[in-house]
């Protein structure tokens, strides 16, 4: 049975943008301030996703079981992050046009991300001006993050949209839990950081190569 889309929620980190490397030099500066182990790039790509606290135990390891070392950690990474966070990121290839399509057809957009809120507001409005989306959301506190869906269906009901008529797009296995949790069409972004194998055992129904391949979906093609 066709489904008829009437609007899209994107993940922002490993969807919209390419974050990896200033989350990771972020995160490595902070680590050398704390005299630990930093890591590549590329390792990242796992450590990413989950919020800002699982992000600081993912890189400290065992030095991460101590709550004040790990506290510190999430503060210097979040005080690193903001010097840098611009230097390497950028849309991915395909995402302007998608964007710039979906507005010309009038399809609401929104971001939900596991970032803390107000860096997620400060990237959207740097890398996407124009009041592109009708709702940005990051990690707030009395939210519980993703994959718990709550506030994905927040969205969902302010767009007045149902659940299971929004394409959910992301690129993490956090993401389609979400989606699949919230009852929302889970597609997801093989230009992000994640494999193939880990979004479809997590719940994806789609796997996109292109965000061009978006505009399939909402065309039911």
């Amino acid at each position: 049975m066709k489904i008829e889309f009437r609007a899209i929620l994107f993940d922002l980190d490993g969807t919209l943008l390419d974050t990896l490397a200033d989350i990771a030099n972020a995160a490595n500066a902070a680590l050398r301030r704390l005299n630990l182990p930093t890591h590549s790039i590329d390792k990242y790509r796992y450590f990413v996703g989950d919020g800002a606290g699982c992000l600081a135990q993912r890189v400290m390891g065992e030095a991460g079981r101590d709550e004040k070392m790990l506290e510190r950690c999430r503060q210097a990474i979040a005080e690193e992050y903001q010097k840098c966070w611009s230097e390497n990121t950028r849309p991915y290839r395909g995402i302007p046009e998608l964007l710039a399509e979906m507005n010309a057809r009038s399809v609401p957009m929104a971001v939900l991300s596991n970032k803390p809120h107000d860096a997620t507001m400060r990237v959207i409005e740097f890398f996407f001006p124009g009041n592109l989306f009708q709702i940005v959301r990051g990690a707030r506190p009395g939210v519980p993050i993703k994959p718990d869906p709550t506030a994905a269906l927040q969205i969902a009901a302010e767009l007045h949209v149902e659940p299971q008529r929004l394409i959910y797009l992301g690129d993490t296995d956090t993401d389609m839990r979400t989606a699949v949790a919230a009852g929302m069409f889970a597609a997801g972004a093989l230009w992000g950081f994640r494999t193939a194998d880990e979004l479809s055992a997590a719940g994806a129904r789609a796997l996109l190569k292109t965000p061009a391949e978006v505009t399939i979906l909402l065309d039911g093609r």
